[in-house]
């Protein structure tokens, strides 16, 4: 396939530090690898796991539009000594159709991969690592291509895209002003017409949003929403923050929030992934856990953190550049402007220790402030939110504040 031009920094890594990060994974894991022969410059990462609902996903991407460059689709099917005889027969019937999938379909310039892992370890098996398996195979191939601009797109396998998905996230990287990482719109679809799963899950995805826009107005750089199947990342800035966790659940947010802080981020708001809504225990936290809990709400409407916390949080932002090269005197008398309850949670969380070092480490205002947020991330975020509510600031509904955050 001819490709347009594309354009890149003159600051681009070597590659020489992919090798030294794949030498420091189990090989087990990248010893399938998808033919050299096929060149890719977007590979499609999407794990499977007891899903007979993927041929949906891979029919869908094949027929969206297709970008000037070549595609490969990568499905980690997966299971893990602790999983149940009728998942496993599930996946190797999924893996054998989607083997037939891709002798059929793929075509020069577009192309399936499935491989299958059996007997994963109690310890990490699930989706993290399934994603993990897939993302440093894609490092491994792009890294053997010597194609230094790879991206690696996450999906997941109950997933259809917008006919523009690909196009889309192809336009963002490969262009002069490159991102690390794009973030794409969501919506998940409801099948079967459950009303109750709708209204659950249309608050969930409220919530969601409302969540990223209280972060934005309190200042917190990094507020950008974090979905395993919305997001692409170029395989070098992959490889720059230590690749993918091997969380059971909840890997996406770890790992996009080291992304998000290399500080390259582009939104991608009409590039749309469209998840399934359902209910799931495969995962502690996540979509559908938050969805049963929404359910089991007496009155069924979700309980979020108060705006009143968020506008807190906002304060200690104004006044950080103001910590800048200040003593630990007038840090506590900074900190004793603030409410109560967030300047108790800071004496208790080493916030005056925090801001020492970034003072001892920043020999400018920009270094600070980066660090600060080092210190000051959205894990510390969460831990603040959960530690002030209910008490002093009581849980709020999302009926009737998403629309005015």
């Amino acid at each position: 396939m001819k490709k347009e031009p594309y354009f890149l920094p003159c600051t681009l890594s070597p590659m020489k530090h992919w090798k030294t990060y794949l030498d420091r994974q189990n090989a087990a894991y990248t010893s399938v690898a998808p033919s050299s022969a096929f060149d890719a410059d977007m590979v499609v990462v999407i794990p499977c796991y007891n899903e007979p609902g993927l041929f949906d996903t891979l029919h869908n991407l094949r027929t969206r539009a297709r970008p000037s460059a070549k595609v490969m689709t990568l499905v980690v099917i997966n299971s893990g000594e602790h999983s149940d005889e009728t998942s496993i027969v599930q996946n190797r019937v999924t893996y054998e159709q989607a083997v037939y999938f891709a002798d059929k379909y793929n075509e020069p310039g577009f192309h399936f991969f499935p491989v299958l892992f059996e007997g994963l370890p109690r310890k990490h098996a699930g989706v993290g690592l399934a994603r993990k398996i897939g993302m440093d195979t894609a490092v491994a191939h792009f890294l053997h291509n010597e194609n230094s601009p790879g991206v690696i797109v996450s999906l997941d396998a109950d997933c259809t895209v917008s006919d523009n998905f690909l196009t889309a996230i192809h336009d963002a990287f490969f262009h002069e002003s490159r991102p690390d990482v794009t973030v794409h719109h969501f919506r998940h679809r409801v099948e079967k017409n459950d009303p109750a799963l709708e209204n659950a899950v249309r608050q969930y995805e409220a919530y969601i949003r409302y969540f990223r826009d209280m972060l934005r107005q309190t200042g917190f750089p990094w507020y950008y929403h974090t979905i395993g199947s919305a997001f692409a990342v170029t395989a070098d800035a992959y490889v720059r923050v230590g690749g993918m966790g091997r969380q059971q659940g909840g890997e996406d947010f770890y790992f996009l929030q080291k992304v998000f802080a290399l500080g390259k981020v582009k939104e991608l708001n009409d590039a749309c992934v469209y998840p399934l809504a359902r209910f799931s225990d495969r995962i502690p936290f996540g979509t559908g856990p938050a969805l049963q809990k929404i359910m089991e709400e007496p009155d069924g409407t979700l309980k979020v953190y108060s705006r009143k916390s968020f506008s807190e949080l906002k304060r200690l932002f104004e006044i950080k550049n103001s910590l800048f090269k200040k003593e630990n005197k007038d840090l506590l008398t900074a900190m004793s402007q603030l409410h109560p309850s967030l300047a108790e949670f800071l004496l208790l969380n080493g916030f005056p220790e925090d801001m020492a070092d970034c003072n001892k480490n920043s020999a400018s205002l920009a270094t600070f402030q980066k660090r600060f947020f080092h210190h000051f991330n959205a894990f510390r975020i969460i831990k603040y939110l959960n530690a002030v509510h209910p008490d002093p600031f009581p849980y709020e509904k999302i009926t009737g504040i998403s629309d005015k955050s």
